[in-house]
């Protein structure tokens, strides 16, 4: 349900994500580029994508950018709205395309695997801060920002510099690293991504990203160190699982209560006494392909931090979003019924290390569910 604002004010969803998308062509069989006859069109972008995850988990959501006025921004504007996503603040620029590209049916991790980005120049490349709807941006519960929004232009990283920046009133910041290093120039590099974690509230990061983008090794422990600031930092450790790691201080977290990092009151209360760390195992997933799993991930924690959960329910919910999407061809699935994933969150700990998920595995009913878990 949408709260809504008063005067000429935006109303209040639950998580605004600001962020590129593009039109994706997906290859009609596998094999290099050069080789694919067809692709089948569909859409891609990490923000869009966590709002479209949690627009079809019941909550209300909003996609904030810029497309260009042609056929492909179109595509995009419709195919998220689709989901029940708020795309009323999306601009148009008449000068500028929208960004596509192209992906070979492998695994991303693979040797084989080639991605073609058609980006450069696009309408989304040419946000800054007095090019986007700022109220309406921060008119949410939660705002979604990644790493990759930074590295598209100077007027993209002054935006998210504006968006990170302390200030009463702001919305929770959740920033999911998503370190790319195809798309950082000469001018500046991935160390900018740690001055914006530095900022947020929430921050996903994975250690190989970590070491990749600053250097960073030592696991979860180096992570939480060199980012003292963020109310929790989640660690995603691949095949291993994932740790939750809440501040290292008297009064943790804005999330959940009032005295936020700023003083302002916050909703819906924050904690007096520090949390331990959470870990969940990831989950056995028969993987049909990786990509957008870990946009999913953080749309599942996402969600269980707004319903109020335990810090290892919220990994567990990601866990089982991100199976949701691993299990699937394109970017974007369909996340388990809230009755189905709640039933498999609670598994004990033994349970949970046995279950096994393939494809069309969220289509099932708890009882089904119940029986892909391996002796």
């Amino acid at each position: 349900m949408t709260v809504t604002g008063t005067g000429n004010a935006p109303d209040v969803v639950d998580v605004v994500a600001l962020g590129e998308s593009m039109v994706t062509f997906l290859p009609s069989r596998p094999g290099r580029l050069a080789d694919v006859p067809a692709f089948h069109r569909s859409i891609g972008g990490a923000e869009s994508n966590v709002a479209c995850a949690l627009a079809a988990a019941g909550h209300t959501t909003r996609w904030v950018s810029c497309v260009g006025a042609d056929g492909f921004g179109d595509h995009l504007v419709e195919a998220i709205g689709a989901y029940g996503v708020d795309v009323s603040y999306v601009r148009r620029d008449p000068a500028r395309p929208t960004g596509v590209y192209f992906r070979t049916a492998g695994d991303r991790a693979g040797d084989t695997h080639e991605v073609a980005y058609y980006r450069a120049g696009s309408a989304a490349s040419a946000m800054s801060p007095a090019g986007v709807d700022l109220d309406a941006v921060r008119a949410g519960r939660v705002l979604h920002l990644s790493g990759i929004t930074a590295a598209l232009s100077p007027g993209c990283l002054n935006l998210m510099r504006e968006l990170t920046a302390p200030r009463p009133g702001r919305p929770l910041i959740s920033f999911d690293v998503n370190h790319r290093p195809g798309l950082w120039g000469e001018a500046y590099g991935p160390e900018v991504l740690l001055d914006l974690a530095r900022g947020a509230d929430i921050v996903f990061v994975g250690e190989d990203e970590a070491e990749e983008a600053w250097g960073i090794t030592g696991g979860p422990v180096a992570l939480r160190e060199a980012l003292p600031e963020p109310d929790l930092v989640v660690v995603k450790q691949g095949a291993q699982g994932a740790v939750a790691l809440p501040a290292v201080r008297g009064q943790s977290c804005r999330w959940g209560g009032t005295g936020g990092r700023d003083g302002t009151p916050q909703s819906p209360g924050c904690e007096t006494t520090p949390r331990p760390a959470a870990t969940a195992p990831a989950l056995k997933v028969d993987v049909v392909a990786t990509t957008g799993a870990g946009d999913a991930f953080a749309a599942g924690f996402l969600s269980a931090t707004l319903r109020g959960l335990p810090l290892t329910a919220r990994l567990r919910h990601g866990h089982l979003a991100a199976a949701a999407t691993l299990t699937t061809p394109g970017d974007l699935a369909a996340p388990p019924p809230r009755p189905l994933a709640d039933r498999l969150a609670a598994l004990d700990d033994p349970a949970w290390g046995r279950l096994r998920l393939g494809p069309g595995w969220t289509d099932a009913d708890a009882e089904a569910a119940e029986e892909a878990r391996t002796p």
